[in-house]
């Protein structure tokens, strides 16, 4: 008897009625025990890669209610009920489908509670699985991390990552607190529960999803002086830089961008830098994604605000001009422009060698290659050692004759450039012949419009200013 009753069980364990055993599970779960109950579950959870999609939807609710049951006072039946939970959110179908009817079903809610309650028997084992469960819910059901967020799941997440001595938990409730920073309200709270440390630890230790949601998160967090700071004291710097280096390519942007926020605060300029961070961007310039490209080139102009970080810029860019592509000499020529408004650039980039370079790459580059340089040739030529350092390498005759070309902004720049030559009298001689070429001329009307209504502009700020404080009573 007892053997045929084995292989009936082998021979339904193979090819099972999908119908009948559900009504056996739901009996076992409305009317057994909680040994019978676990063993129903545990089951359950080891054929959950065969069970059909419609049959396990139905058990959802019936396992959520079990998260709820208050005669086990041992919370086997909840671990159980959220194992198998975790395993069906995580068998991949319905594309996270399952994890939501979870949250309408009430199972955040549930796990919430659990995780609230007081340690009991087995309590680090049991809050591991109620934490998994949570985990699988938040990765594969994106949509409910706002549910989990208004529970105050992320005020929870904290509390146990500061009590957390599991290294297992520790890694799950990481990998949610990431992603719950998807969330705006969140990153609020983030800011002020002192939970900012973890987020960066978040982006050290999770797997790649996370680590871009943390690098995300950051670079969201760290505009404001008071984020940065925290971060900063949290040991970001090195982390970015690793995940910088290390990185994907989506991550390598996402770490760049978040390191570049950082180094926004002029105070972080000089570690930023020391952690190895310019060869990064000078890789992120010279590669093919515009976005790499932007990013690095707004970072260089921050980084390039300390003098000795401008030198090894400047010699970086030299190197891409001689050796990179096209798209990485526009690039480079562009970050030129750039760092040609800071002035202590000007005598960098002269002695970086990149003047006789550009020259050099201006007789036969492409149009658009030149509209680009002639506009850092403009900038560069207001200061007077960069004026020279152009006219020794025979800028001027290129400038003049630029004037008749057909390109309207590489006649204003080479015209501007001009200007500032034949205003300083070691050059003046040497651009005579361009003085009434009209689109000097036009250019020489233009800037003295603008210097005048600057000019216009500045007293009117003076004049407002003191007739301001005359009226002020509080001055009398």
């Amino acid at each position: 008897m007892a053997s045929s009753e084995t292989e009936n069980e082998n021979r339904g364990f193979q090819n099972p009625d999908w119908e009948t055993e559900f009504n056996r599970f739901e009996n076992a779960i409305s009317s057994g025990p909680a040994p019978i109950r676990v063993r129903s579950v545990i089951k359950l959870s080891d054929l959950v890669n065969r069970v059909p999609e419609g049959i396990l939807s139905r058990t959802i609710p019936i396992l959520a209610g079990l998260l709820r049951v208050s005669d086990d006072p041992n919370r086997s039946v909840q671990a159980a009920a959220a194992h198998c939970l975790k395993r069906i959110a995580c068998c991949g179908r319905e594309e996270g489908g399952f994890a939501v009817t979870m949250g309408r079903y009430g199972v955040i809610a549930g796990l919430v509670g659990l995780l609230l309650e007081t340690n009991t028997n087995n309590g680090n084992v049991f809050r591991r699985i109620w934490v998994k469960c949570l985990w699988s819910l938040v990765t594969f059901g994106s949509s409910i991390r706002i549910g989990l967020a208004r529970l105050g799941g992320l005020e929870i997440v904290i509390r146990e990552l500061n009590n957390c001595e599991d290294d297992t938990s520790r890694w799950y409730l990481l990998e949610i607190l990431s992603a719950l920073t998807t969330i705006r309200e969140s990153r609020r709270v983030i800011v002020h529960s002192s939970g900012l440390k973890f987020l960066v630890e978040a982006a050290k230790v999770g797997n790649l999803a996370s680590k871009e949601r943390a690098c995300h998160a950051i670079g969201l967090i760290g505009v404001t002086r008071r984020a940065r700071r925290m971060l900063v004291e949290a040991g970001v710097i090195p982390v970015l830089v690793d995940l910088f280096r290390e990185g994907d390519d989506k991550l390598k942007l996402l770490a760049g961008n978040a390191l570049g926020i950082i180094s926004a605060q002029t105070e972080y300029i000089r570690p930023v830098t020391e952690a190895g961070s310019i060869p990064l961007y000078v890789e992120l310039l010279s590669g093919q994604d515009p976005m790499g490209k932007d990013i690095a080139e707004d970072v260089f102009c921050v980084l390039a605000v300390a003098e000795g970080n401008a030198v090894l810029i400047a010699e970086q860019l030299v190197r891409i001009l001689r050796e990179g592509d096209n798209e990485a000499k526009f690039a480079a020529s562009d970050v030129l422009w750039d760092l040609a408004g800071y002035r202590h650039s000007f005598s960098v980039i002269r002695e970086s060698g990149a003047v006789p370079l550009l020259i050099e790459l201006l007789r036969d580059g492409s149009l658009e290659f030149r509209e680009r340089i002639s506009g850092a040739i403009s900038q560069l030529s207001y200061n007077e050692n960069d004026r020279e350092a152009f006219a020794d390498s025979g800028m001027i005759p290129i400038l003049i004759e630029w004037l008749s070309d057909e390109s309207e902004e590489l006649r204003d720049n080479a015209a501007e450039a001009l200007i500032n030559f034949s205003e300083d009298q070691e050059h003046y001689a040497r651009v005579r012949e361009a003085i009434g070429h009209p689109v000097f001329q036009s250019m020489q009307s233009r800037l003295a419009r603008i210097r005048a209504s600057h000019e216009l502009m500045v007293r009117s700020m003076r004049r407002v200013t003191i007739e301001h404080l005359a009226r002020d009573p509080d001055l009398h």
